[in-house]
């Protein structure tokens, strides 16, 4: 049984946790598969130190016959998060083993235009040796990230098969993300606010932060996965109101399980079935919240647009570039 190794923030709340943790538990047909965690929430002393950890792991496991992996899966967002997987990904290619740089940032286009152009020539050098291979999200952050780096694989995001739910709270908005402006939990309060003098018994539920003071609001912080899916079955629509995101899960685990989404404009290749408003527009998110709430997507189409993330058919995607990485 061949071996893959998931590096990355394993144990970190977000979405990349969730990708990793996903495709983790459902490896390829005959591969098996672990994760090694690099990223600790904290201080900068605690993210050094977890980094450490990792680099010493991962050095004793590629020199370890018995514990080497066949390839090692990186997960990386953009700028420091990039720099440390690289930094790691030069020490495992140098022994040998085939590497997948993963790319799940929102912003790794524009977070490489305002580098130097030594190190945009860097990072594509890296990317298209022998032995290394780049994925992106889709097909958009590949024509978005061509002109600086070459063309990239595309693998999508992974959901799990969900149940949907048949009984959803009336007028329940829901946003889960980490605690991060760009997530937009401040501009998501201001639309429920907004949208109440209206719709008076509207609502809206926040993970990531735990504090509010906002009328109709209720802010949880950190929630279990149970609680997530709890929140995912029982909502009316799910918003989506980011800067910028690499392709949400939160996005695709709610229309796998039947959950209508309102997102930004700031989204590349969202499926025709979401509702899409203009970033930081107030009118036109509570014209689109209204319209969705009114007559949200049918089941059936919802579906249909989370059916390409199946894991089934992603792990059979991953297949194929691990085996075109791996020498018979």
């Amino acid at each position: 049984m061949r071996k893959v190794l998931h590096v990355g923030p394993c144990d970190s709340p977000g979405g990349m946790a969730t990708v990793i943790r996903t495709l983790a538990e459902h490896p390829p047909e005959g591969w098996e598969a672990e994760r090694l965690s690099s990223h600790a929430q904290g201080s900068v002393w605690a993210k050094w130190r977890a980094y450490r950890r990792a680099r010493r792991t991962l050095v004793q496991r590629c020199t370890n016959e018995g514990d080497r992996p066949d390839i090692v899966h990186f997960h990386a967002a953009a700028d420091w998060s990039w720099r440390r997987k690289q930094r790691l990904a030069h020490l495992v290619h140098a022994r040998g083993i085939p590497v997948i740089m993963h790319l799940h940032s929102g912003k790794f286009d524009r977070w490489l235009a305002s580098q130097s152009d030594k190190r945009v020539a860097e990072v594509r050098r890296f990317l298209h040796q022998d032995g290394v291979l780049g994925v992106v999200l889709s097909e958009g952050w590949c024509t978005a990230l061509t002109p600086l780096i070459g063309t990239m694989s595309v693998v999508p995001n992974p959901v799990r098969p969900t149940t949907p739910s048949t009984e959803r709270d009336g007028q329940h908005l829901l946003v889960l993300g980490r605690p991060d402006p760009v997530k937009g939990h401040a501009f998501a309060e201001q639309l429920v606010t907004e949208l109440r003098h209206h719709h008076p018994s509207l609502t809206l539920t926040l993970t990531g932060i735990d504090r509010t003071t906002t009328p109709g609001v209720k802010a949880l912080g950190w929630v279990s996965e149970e609680e997530k899916q709890r929140l995912l079955q029982t909502a009316s629509l799910m918003l989506v109101p980011s800067g910028y995101e690499g392709q949400p899960m939160v996005m695709l685990e709610a229309l796998a399980c039947g959950l209508p989404v309102c997102t930004s404009d700031r989204l590349l290749d969202v499926p025709d079935t979401v509702a899409v408003a203009n970033y930081g527009d107030l009118e036109d998110w509570k014209a689109k919240v209204t319209a969705m709430l009114d007559q949200p997507p049918t089941f059936e189409a919802m579906q249909a647009a989370a059916a390409p993330h199946h894991i089934v058919k992603v792990a059979s995607a991953w297949s194929e570039r691990y085996d075109s990485l791996v020498r018979p």
